[in-house]
């Protein structure tokens, strides 16, 4: 195949072949360090966002399996939760509901206080609204009987207070009763019966179920709060929540999985967004070091363009010669960098572990970031857009040294010569 001289030359002047290998080693030397650059920062790029894609992703699976997709409450006041189900399922997203009554309150053992949310769950009806129940260790959540009064721990809850499955614990409602000898806490022991560890470290350290039947004694509700729901699409929860609000008494609040930790879900947007910018312009300055790379080519092949000039190639065609150079090297290092990023990001669960083992001492401490492992989750929204930076950036790099080819003399270029 005849291919067009631009571009056999283009590539000549890129990887220097044997016999310009002592002129033009050092030339191609830049080259692949341009090229390198590029595919570093394209690697760093696709490695740091499939990180946080999967952090997201991970996140909100674990926190999903212990909360709802959708809310629907009173504020401490019960509810008619049959009545709202009812209503609730003429949405045809709604598949499941569950009522449940919230409060807060301190468990004791021993010296260990801690500070709970206690949650009072119907048993039959809350595996239909989250994935707790299949989480229990020790006897499943249908144990929870009402009077029985057994409860489910966190496990990083029940490892701080030091108990264990069949032991008792104190649970300490902050709503007293009064008492000739003033306001006295409501105590009451309940018996460990199981554990859950969901991987979300807030929900682990801080979450207690009991049955709602023995929560509304304690607190002393009449009945039910709330009422959760799950949907056929967690995405569109925002959408289905405000469909709610309008068909439900303007008495209940609706609140969807989003707007729980909506300041948290917001924060990672914002840094995912700088992280591109930032890593973005690595990529930008790895792109513009072929600026130095091809000035530099430009220079040592003033006498070869002087030539090629005077057997007729006109300036676009010396314009194009380096701007094939300028884009092959961004091509290439794009490829380079996008292969080496998908291999990380795919392999992130190996490599991290080892990393850790390297360096002695956890990475992700899990009471920071509620995950202990590094997730990864590679995207084609972000790989695609990346390439394609990339390489647009490389060509623009390439358009200054090309046109100062273009305008080389041939009689100032071959005069010492």
């Amino acid at each position: 195949m005849n291919l067009p001289y631009e571009l056999r030359i283009g590539l000549r002047y890129t990887r220097a072949g044997r016999r310009a290998r002592r002129r033009n080693g050092f030339i191609s030397f830049i080259s692949g360090i341009s090229m390198l650059g590029i595919a570093l920062g394209v690697m760093a790029l696709i490695v740091v966002l499939s990180v946080m894609n999967g952090f997201v992703s991970q996140v909100r699976d674990r926190m999903l399996s212990v909360v709802s997709h959708v809310e629907v409450f009173a504020f401490g006041d019960p509810i008619d939760w049959r009545q709202v189900e009812r209503e609730a399922r003429r949405n045809p997203e709604v598949v499941g509901a569950a009522p449940y009554i919230n409060a807060q309150a301190l468990l004791t053992r021993g010296d260990a206080v801690r500070g709970v949310l206690v949650r009072g769950v119907e048993p039959g009806a809350e595996p239909a609204v989250s994935d707790i129940a299949s989480l229990v260790r020790g006897q499943p959540l249908a144990a929870l009987k009402d009077g029985e009064f057994g409860i489910v721990l966190g496990g990083e809850l029940a490892r701080a207070l030091g108990v264990s499955l069949g032991e008792k614990v104190t649970l300490i409602a902050p709503q007293g009763q009064v008492t000739p000898a003033g306001v006295v806490p409501r105590l009451k022991q309940f018996t460990l019966t199981g554990t859950f560890d969901s991987g979300h470290y807030e929900y682990d350290s801080a979450l207690a179920l009991i049955h709602i039947g023995d929560a509304a004694r304690l607190f002393r509700i009449e009945g039910p709060t709330g009422v959760r729901l799950k949907l056929t699409d967690m995405h569109r929860a925002p959408e289905v929540a405000a469909q709610l609000a309008k068909t439900l008494p303007p008495n209940l609040l609706v609140r969807d999985w989003t707007r729980q930790n909506r300041s948290w879900f917001a924060a990672v947007q914002v840094e995912k967004r700088m992280m591109f910018i930032i890593l973005a312009l690595i990529v930008a300055v790895a792109a513009f070091n072929l600026v130095s790379t091809l000035v530099m080519t430009v220079t040592e092949k003033q006498a070869d363009i002087a030539i090629l000039r005077t057997l007729g190639a006109t300036p676009s065609s010396i314009m194009a010669v380096f701007i094939v150079q300028g884009a092959l090297i961004g091509v290439l290092g794009t490829l380079l960098g996008v292969a080496g990023g998908l291999f990380i990001a795919n392999n992130l669960d190996r490599i991290f572990p080892t990393i850790e083992r390297i360096a002695g001492f956890p990475l992700i401490p899990k009471d920071i970031y509620f995950i202990s492992s590094l997730p990864s989750d590679p995207r084609a929204s972000d790989i695609v857009p990346i390439a394609v930076i990339s390489i647009v950036l490389s060509l623009v790099a390439t358009l200054y040294p090309s046109w100062r080819a273009s305008r080389v003399r041939p009689a100032e270029a071959l005069r010492y010569d």
